[in-house]
């Protein structure tokens, strides 16, 4: 079992009177992980969302049902709980309440879950994201050196636990998982009315991968609306599968102000989509593959060791660039990716006189693991 920094983070929060709650896309581990944490109790729940007989039990169930379904149990833990309707006040009874010792709850999408459980449970709960393998755990699972040389499998196949279990099934694994598991949440939602239409939306997005995402040329590729493109890339970043950056424009009339980036949780997912696993050295999107990795890794980083940042890319009308920048205590970081090292590569003169409270750094093969993590 490859041991994940959010076990410490959460054995650290509990017994504190709140809920602790874990998010993140499907297949990261979360059921694993809380199960580990909560066998390690002498007696617990498990209560399984995608059991109908459960759904049925906890759906509207008021404090004495839940007094009745909980009895001695003094731990608890709700799985999939996006699938059991008004969990959030369902939770907010078992913590203000019945007052476990602890509740646990895990979900793969926000789309109902953080909607039905922020306002109820507002100042109940601890609430953190389960991510596809971090770079800092893959180490600590394999070793330092292993790690490194496993790095083009990381590229083509991304770091799900079953990808890096399973050598050799990695194809299988991820096709299954873009077969629709990884999104199936998405398509009980009342705005999903075209599911094959949602799946040609991620492969033009996957096509896209490093470079400015418009909208419009999307919703043309498409054949629909720009409207429904977008209503569609915001459900699909609410289940976990993309992420968007956006553009830091303060102070110059020539920034890019109103385009995006967006990038998937993992390489692995992304090139699934485009059914293309070929080594590095045939490809031409190693410097995409390169980019997203490094940055998804860095999200990753950033949220277990509690680095709170503002993210974004950096683009002038005149087509200077910076692939990534960090602001944090009024200093903008900026990053270039290079996935191999090559000329020296200079940051834009508009960017060093626009902004003077600033560090740059050239992230490359050599030296990224201090970007993601040792």
């Amino acid at each position: 079992m490859i041991k994940r920094k959010l076990e410490t983070i959460i054995k650290s929060k509990m017994f504190g009177g709140k809920a602790i709650v874990v998010l993140g896309p499907r297949q990261t581990g979360k059921t694993t992980l809380l199960k580990k944490i909560a066998d390690e109790q002498k007696d617990y729940l498990f209560l399984n969302g995608d059991d109908l007989n459960v759904r049925q039990e906890l759906e509207n169930a008021g404090f004495e049902k839940l007094k009745q379904i909980i009895g001695t149990h003094s731990f608890i833990f709700i799985d999939e709980a996006q699938r059991i309707k008004n969990i959030g006040l369902t939770a907010k009874i078992i913590v203000d309440r019945i007052k476990p010792e602890q509740l646990l709850i895990s979900g793969s999408s926000a789309l109902e879950l953080a909607n039905e459980i922020n306002e109820p449970l507002t100042g109940r709960k601890w609430e953190y994201m389960l991510y596809p393998v971090s770079w800092e755990e893959l180490v600590e699972h394999k070793n330092y050196l292993t790690a490194v040389q496993q790095l083009e499998q990381r590229l083509i196949y991304g770091s799900y636990p079953d990808v890096i279990n399973h050598p050799g099934e990695e194809k299988e694994i991820l096709n299954q998982l873009t077969g629709s598991y990884l999104y199936k949440d998405l398509f009980t939602y009342k705005s999903i009315k075209k599911p094959n239409v949602l799946e040609k939306i991620l492969r033009a997005l996957a096509l896209q991968l490093g470079n400015e995402v418009s909208y419009n040329e999307i919703a043309r590729l498409v054949q629909i609306d720009k409207n429904t493109v977008q209503t569609y890339i915001d459900l699909l970043e609410k289940a976990f599968v993309i992420f968007r950056l956006n553009p830091l424009s303060r102070n110059l009339r020539s920034e890019i102000s109103t385009s995006r980036k967006i990038y998937f949780y993992d390489n692995g997912i992304r090139n699934s989509l485009i059914t293309n696993f070929n080594s590095l050295n045939i490809r031409n999107d190693k410097g995409a593959l390169w980019e997203n990795f490094l940055i998804s890794e860095r999200r990753k980083f950033n949220e277990y060791n509690k680095n709170w940042v503002n993210s974004y890319f950096w683009r002038t009308k005149q087509q200077q660039e910076i692939d990534y920048i960090e602001e944090k205590n009024g200093i903008l970081y900026a990053y270039e990716f290079k996935w191999q090292k090559t000329k020296k590569v200079k940051l834009p003169n508009k960017f060093a006189e626009t902004y003077p409270q600033h560090k740059y750094k050239v992230i490359t093969q050599e030296n990224f693991t201090e970007f993601i993590g040792n």
